[in-house]
């Protein structure tokens, strides 16, 4: 049975390693990345199941790497999950319209965030996504 293959992509290399080590003890195939020209070429080269992704790096002024997964007709169904420091609700709802399965604020609870990825990867992948911990 194939293991499902998550992507994590946020610039704080400690929550990288935290997510990396805990996702990979639940059995999930991981690959990583620090900035969004990695997280885009990662997706492109290993085609994950789900991408966990900081919010800041996710929609830069023109959400132009959210925006080019969706371009990407083999990526453009993966669900994201984006994990936020601090976000009005203007731009959570921004984020939904672009496809975001789920936000979590940070910091969360690993646990927590393994709950999301479960839903996520089970879930009929329609958008307008739903917040998570507000």
């Amino acid at each position: 049975m194939k293991r499902p293959r998550i992507l994590i992509v946020d610039s704080e290399v400690y929550i990288v390693h935290i997510l990396e080590f805990s996702l990979a003890i639940e059995g999930y195939d991981v690959v990583t990345a620090t900035d969004a020209d990695g997280a885009l070429q990662r997706a492109e080269e290993e085609h994950p199941d789900l991408i966990v992704l900081d919010a800041a790096l996710a929609c830069d002024p023109d959400c132009e790497f959210v925006q080019q997964l969706r371009d990407d007709e083999r990526l453009a169904g993966t669900p994201l999950i984006f994990l936020y420091a601090q976000k009005s609700d203007l731009e959570l709802n921004e984020d939904l319209r672009l496809g975001a399965y789920a936000h979590i604020p940070k910091p969360f609870s690993p646990q927590r965030l393994i709950e999301e990825i479960r839903a996520g990867l089970a879930a009929d992948q329609s958008p307008g996504g739903r917040a998570v911990g507000m």
